[in-house]
């Protein structure tokens, strides 16, 4: 467009922002050619279009047919995927006008100067779903995105208009508007972060605006999380495995003997609901390799043959983990089965919600089930790596977000007692 329109070689290169020196001397080079008529435009354009059909005939993977010869109506035709996943058919008289009208759906070339930050976020979103296996993560990055930046500033700015200053103002309302935590803001800003790494990496930008970005105003203070919140103590667990017991005893359902399995195994509860009898190795050790997700759209529950992390992992089973397996009629596949249908999560949390109720006590998710597991083998001088690998994290780190005091009160005077 610059040679077509003389702009001067200067402005040709000042817009040309994403070129290197090696690619802008080669433009001077041509520019020079152009300027001297020892090459005329029409032939470069030329090259250009014929060496993007070669290009194209590479990357196109649907069949090219020739007219039919016994229709005058008939025309040399393919097709394309569009980025709806919609099948859409492409005529044209002749198979080289077929080639060019391929060319732009390969090479789409955007006008940048326009494209707003509403429409990177859907690209962006669009590759995201590309590169992850969990429909609850984009699930959450929709939601947060229509709460937090769909009335914002941001959404309507055009992104080669959108500065560090401009973001860091933005990102600092938010934080303050919506009271944010500092965990909660580390959620939100992954979609920023996200967004302008892939934009860098798309060159639609030269550099990351968002790299550099600091909150400056005060995150919503968190009330300190402890062992009276976040674990069953050794008392309560003690009635907790009394009732489990009982309600077992009553009923025959094999929820209540899952629930009280984990406090041994520390699984997550998805992976929990989907072991299956194979995965009981020998007699001290199961397979950790699947876990039910959830979801959240349609509201169901399947199995995927992965875990969280993509990494399987061994447990062992101590003597009272064996003993509760053991007690369980193998009736399918899976260990956990209520009229032959795989007992799910939801499930599980409904027995400790039926606890807490029926004990007047707080209900404590299935997570703290994980937690309490975590600390009870901390407290008994379990190795702390030895615990991580148990839980199945790839960071220390994490695991020491797990440990907490699950002992009663006079158990832990006790313990100080001994040690002073």
């Amino acid at each position: 467009k610059s040679f077509r329109t003389s702009i001067s070689l200067n402005n040709t290169l000042k817009r040309c922002k994403n070129l290197n020196e090696s690619n802008k001397h080669s433009i001077e080079q041509l520019f020079s050619l152009v300027e001297n008529d020892i090459i005329k435009m029409d032939n470069v354009l030329e090259y250009i279009m014929a060496s993007k059909i070669e290009k194209v005939k590479q990357m196109h993977k649907y069949k090219i047919t020739p007219p039919n010869p016994d229709s005058k109506k008939s025309r040399w035709q393919t097709h394309y995927i569009d980025a709806s996943g919609k099948r859409v058919s492409i005529k044209a008289q002749t198979e080289e006008e077929l080639w060019k009208k391929l060319v732009p759906l390969y090479f789409q070339e955007k006008n940048l100067d326009k494209m707003l930050f509403s429409e990177l976020y859907k690209e962006w979103l669009e590759y995201k779903k590309t590169i992850t296996n969990s429909i609850n993560t984009i699930q959450r990055h929709e939601q947060h995105y229509k709460k937090y930046f769909l009335n914002s500033k941001l959404n309507n700015k055009k992104i080669h208009l959108i500065d560090e200053l401009l973001l860091e103002s933005e990102s600092n309302r938010i934080v303050r508007d919506f009271n944010l935590t500092r965990k909660e803001w580390g959620n939100i800003k992954t979609i920023l972060k996200g967004m302008f790494e892939y934009a860098v990496r798309k060159k639609y930008l030269t550099e990351n605006p968002f790299v550099n970005v600091k909150i400056h105003v005060k995150f919503k203070q968190v009330t300190k999380k402890t062992g009276k919140t976040e674990t069953y103590n050794t008392e309560e667990l003690k009635d907790l495995n009394k009732y489990l017991d009982f309600k077992f005893s009553e009923s025959n359902d094999t929820v209540y003997l899952a629930v009280k399995l984990n406090f041994l195994l520390g699984l997550r509860v998805g992976e929990l609901v989907a072991l299956k009898w194979e995965d009981w190795l020998d007699l001290t050790h199961l397979h950790i390799v699947r876990e039910e997700v959830k979801d959240r759209v349609n509201n169901t529950y399947s199995v995927v043959e992965h875990t969280k992390t993509n990494t399987d992992r061994f447990v062992c089973l101590v003597p009272k983990a064996i003993n509760i397996l053991q007690n369980i009629p193998r009736e399918s596949e899976y260990i956990f089965v209520r009229n032959n249908e795989r007992i799910t999560s939801r499930q599980i949390a409904y027995v400790l919600e039926k606890y807490a109720q029926d004990m007047g006590l707080q209900t404590k998710s299935t997570h703290k089930m994980r937690k309490t597991f975590a600390s009870n083998l901390n407290a008994h001088g379990v190795p702390l790596d030895s615990i991580r690998e148990l839980l199945g994290h790839t960071n220390l780190q994490t695991t020491l977000g797990y440990i907490y005091n699950p002992l009663t009160e006079k158990e832990t005077y006790n313990l100080i007692s001994q040690a002073l």
